[in-house]
């Protein structure tokens, strides 16, 4: 797939995992966190019964490193790849063993994030050996200064230093999460999506701030192929499935 405008955006529900539970964060805060189910299973059957064919899967313990959820992350790829629904997992996934363990437990894709940034030489590993529809890359960012480590460090790098070395890798999907509005409902920053949208010219999924419709319609506008979207669904400032467009 290539950057041209997609009619229907995918609205791919997320659902983040802390200390077991189904949470969402403000910012990106692990420490202002709102629990929406108690058990991520439950999330993840939610957004499956409403017709969802991917969800994303996201360890914030992984990510800080308080500890990790993969036990929990085990089951829902086996629950849900039982009905058909695909499942990607980011979140603390550094080394080719993690990337590689989580793939043969049914992870439909795995989302490389801070290991990108400090070894691009990952990336294309991954990509050889399980092909580019079996990685992805989030880029998480406050403006486009590029934030790793759960978003807690800067890097020092921006999106438009690194897009070149992940196409040459072979990565064909990215995410990008605006980091400032992660959580916050207040709408997509569209010169920000725009610019990324530029810099980025294979598949773009974006994250940080979907509200509403209009945020989708958005989407559409500026040729971005989707969104990863958690607290518009869960409270319902945007319907799901996705209507009206």
């Amino acid at each position: 797939m290539t950057g041209a405008a997609s009619p229907v955006p995918l609205v791919i529900p997320c659902v983040d995992i802390q200390s077991g539970r189904a949470v969402r964060l403000y910012e990106g805060d692990p420490d202002r966190e709102t629990v929406y189910f108690d058990s991520p299973l439950d999330a993840a059957r939610h957004w499956a019964g409403l017709g969802a064919g991917l969800v994303h899967l996201v360890d914030l313990d992984a990510a800080t490193g308080r500890g990790e959820n993969r036990g929990v992350i085990r089951r829902v790829a086996a629950d849900l790849g039982e009905s058909g629904v695909e499942v990607e997992v980011g979140g603390g996934i550094r080394d080719r063993e993690t990337a590689e363990e989580l793939l043969g437990a049914g992870v439909h894709r795995v989302v490389i994030g801070t290991a990108a940034v400090r070894d691009p030489g990952l990336v294309r590993d991954l990509i050889d050996a399980h092909g580019p529809e079996r990685v992805v890359v989030s880029l998480d960012a406050r403006g486009l200064e590029v934030a790793t480590h759960g978003w807690a460090q800067g890097s020092g790098l921006t999106v438009a230093d690194l897009t070149p070395t992940l196409a040459g890798a072979g990565l064909e999907t990215l995410i990008f999460t605006d980091v400032t509005r992660d959580g916050t409902l207040k709408g997509l920053d569209r010169e920000l999506m725009r610019t990324v949208r530029r810099l980025w010219t294979n598949t773009l999924i974006v994250g940080g701030g979907v509200a509403t419709l209009d945020d989708v319609r958005l989407l559409a506008e500026e040729g971005i192929q989707g969104a990863i979207v958690g607290r518009a669904i869960y409270e319902g400032t945007l319907s799901y499935p996705v209507t009206g467009l």
